[in-house]
């Protein structure tokens, strides 16, 4: 719940700073979320949302509502998510929403291929396929006056797979989810071998800035701002709630 508080926060005071100065900032924010399954807008009725927010709840994961698009999917450890809050307004022309989604798309492809030489399958479905019937990466975005919300999920461990059993992710039923660790080490022999999502992130950072020309700096945790205040409660309640379920109960 903590992520899409986070999000709300900032997109409002992105509208608010560039009404009042023009002078707003973007942000990509890269983490991973404990267990939890989010249902898209526009997905089935209310009774039949319930009833499965009350199955997958009794895996020991949450259950979270977006506006986002898409249908139902998981998002937890061992699963590194990309939060892009930007303004597609900053270039001349603006940016279009396809355009934005192809460039998330080859953002993903292009860190598997450099980063773990792993070439992607195309697809008619959005996302990245490691085959036929394998999906590694997740895209689902919203776009409220200009300024963008969620992104993608992209698998690193095996830790998310077992989760993943528990739906028919993204509505596709003849699809399973997979996994860079799979790919690079399919009999999944000896020591993971990408245990650490940390690892992932300093080149999707470098290929987002070059895909989507942005220069980007750190966030400075430090320093005094709303943002920064509202990152440092999301991280504080994230210390606070302890361990998770490794894996579901049921």
């Amino acid at each position: 719940m903590d992520g899409l508080q986070l999000q709300e926060r900032v997109h409002q005071l992105q509208l608010l700073a560039r009404k009042t100065s023009g002078n707003h900032r973007d942000f990509f924010f890269l983490l991973e979320h404990r267990p939890v399954y989010t249902f898209g807008r526009r997905q089935g009725d209310d009774s039949q949302i319930a009833s499965e927010a009350m199955r997958l709840r009794a895996t020991g994961a949450d259950c979270v509502f977006t506006l986002r698009g898409g249908q139902t999917t998981y998002h937890g450890p061992g699963q590194i998510i990309g939060y892009p809050l930007i303004d597609l307004g900053r270039t001349s022309p603006p940016m279009g929403i396809r355009d934005y989604i192809c460039r998330m798309q080859k953002l993903l492809q292009s860190h598997l291929a450099e980063e773990h030489g792993i070439k992607h399958v195309p697809s008619e479905h959005t996302g990245v396929f490691l085959d036929g019937r394998t999906k590694v990466a997740s895209i689902g975005v919203q776009v409220r006056h200009r300024l963008t919300t969620h992104g993608f999920a992209l698998n690193v461990t095996r830790e998310p797979l077992p989760w993943f059993d528990k739906i028919v992710a993204c509505g596709l039923a003849d699809v399973k989810a997979g996994c860079i660790a799979d790919a690079v080490e399919p009999n999944g022999a000896g020591a993971e071998p990408y245990g650490s999502v940390t690892r992932e992130y300093p080149g999707l950072a470098s290929r987002f800035g070059q895909i989507y020309g942005r220069d980007l700096v750190p966030l400075d945790l430090s320093a005094e701002g709303e943002v920064e205040d509202a990152v440092r409660l999301v991280e504080m309640r994230a210390f606070s709630l302890g361990p998770w379920h490794r894996t579901p109960v049921f």
